[in-house]
């Protein structure tokens, strides 16, 4: 496919898109349909697909269409933030798409959140959450995100799994944010062919998420429970730092679908629980709480959550966070953790929350105490995310 055909691709996948269909459905469905396209074409696509949901706002004020996103608006605005002139792309020859019309012959002006990619409405709480961070983080969250991967402590050292990753053609190097984390500087694309990956010797997981974890009191011998393990990515990150009677659940058990599996390449055991059997087994020397939130912390991964999430998601989310965190909170034996986890910068669903909770607490079971606390942005490194650490009243 000429690069013409490709943005004529991705505009295609784009207004599928924002008709309402998941951008992962749509590029899935338009491979389907074209299975002419190489590899290289379905790559190159999805990166103008990512790239265009990522700065959706300034691409359509680019294209002509501020506030009313098209495909094509957004595809000529990339081309002008990338310093091209859409007209040398649309041309309507071959498989290019038609010539530019006069009303997309110059862009729109743009309001400072128009250009930082922010949505209206949550531009005031990220500011108070974020301070002097918000622009140059909401800048950050409209590029594509770094690549990291969680070594296997348990089984290889990080310099020894780096070495075996470079002999396999994927370049990292360590990353400050923990000490399990590497970051991919040559090869990505290979990553998931290395016999290393295949071995369980590396993980993909964000440097800020494997911090989180490394703030977690674990122990030989504990009983630990992931209460929302979802993938189960940090489960396994806790059963590499010691040696757990580790048990995992979630709401959804779907999604907990691959977790036996991969906890088989890592060398680990999780034991799978069904909501009932919690009581039974516990009570738990830490329970981890990586609660469904709003995705903030991660749009540069998904960056269709930025647009979806609006003030009635959020407000559930709210709802449903303070419902799991009450929850959890008997299945904790006295003097035991709780640990607070979200990939989101919002305050309301980080601090706040956690406050909120020790002052229901304080009511239900006075002593819990807040022992660690720490948020993370993509100014450090990695993703947004944030973690808490609280301990149960003792007996």
């Amino acid at each position: 496919m000429t690069p013409a055909a490709r943005i004529a691709a991705a505009i295609e996948i784009l207004d599928r898109h924002l008709s309402g269909t998941p951008a992962e459905q749509a590029l899935t469905g338009w491979a389907r349909g074209h299975r002419f396209a190489g590899s290289g074409d379905r790559a190159a696509i999805r990166d103008h697909v990512f790239d265009a949901l990522r700065c959706r706002r300034s691409f359509a004020a680019l294209g002509g269409r501020a506030g009313r996103p098209t495909g094509r608006a957004l595809m000529i605005g990339a081309l002008r933030a990338a310093g091209t002139d859409p007209a040398t792309v649309f041309t309507g020859e071959g498989h290019a798409p038609p010539p530019l019309t006069p009303d997309e012959l110059r862009p729109d002006e743009m309001t400072d959140t128009e250009a930082l990619d922010c949505p209206d409405w949550l531009a005031a709480p990220l500011r108070q959450s974020l301070g002097a961070g918000f622009a140059p983080v909401m800048e950050l969250l409209r590029h594509r995100a770094p690549v990291f991967l969680r070594v296997n402590l348990a089984r290889i050292g990080r310099d020894a799994a780096q070495a075996r990753l470079a002999a396999e053609g994927v370049a990292s190097e360590p990353h400050p944010l923990a000490g399990s984390a590497l970051r991919v500087t040559e090869g990505a694309a290979r990553l998931r062919r290395t016999a290393a990956y295949a071995e369980g010797l590396v993980e993909l997981q964000d440097a800020a998420s494997q911090a989180v974890v490394e703030m977690l009191p674990l122990a030989d011998g504990q009983r630990v429970l992931d209460y929302c393990a979802g993938g189960g990515g940090k489960t396994l990150a806790m059963a590499a730092r010691a040696r757990l009677d580790l048990c995992a659940h979630d709401a959804a058990p779907q999604r907990m679908a691959d977790l036996p599996a991969r906890a088989a390449r890592a060398g680990q055991r999780v034991t799978i629980l069904a909501g009932a059997d919690l009581p039974a087994r516990g009570p738990f020397d830490l329970v981890l709480l990586d609660v469904p939130c709003s995705g903030s912390g991660s749009w540069r991964r998904a960056p269709e959550g930025k647009w979806l999430l609006d003030r009635h998601r959020l407000a559930e989310l709210l709802a449903l966070q303070a419902r799991i965190l009450d929850s959890a909170a008997p299945l904790v034996r006295p003097g035991g953790h709780l640990a607070y986890a979200t990939c989101s910068m919002l305050s309301a669903e980080n601090g706040a929350q956690v406050a909120a909770f020790l002052d229901r607490q304080a009511d239900r079971q006075p002593g819990w105490q807040l022992v660690a606390q720490r948020d993370f942005t993509p100014l450090d490194g990695g993703d947004g995310f944030h973690g808490s650490v609280l301990r149960a009243p003792a007996a």
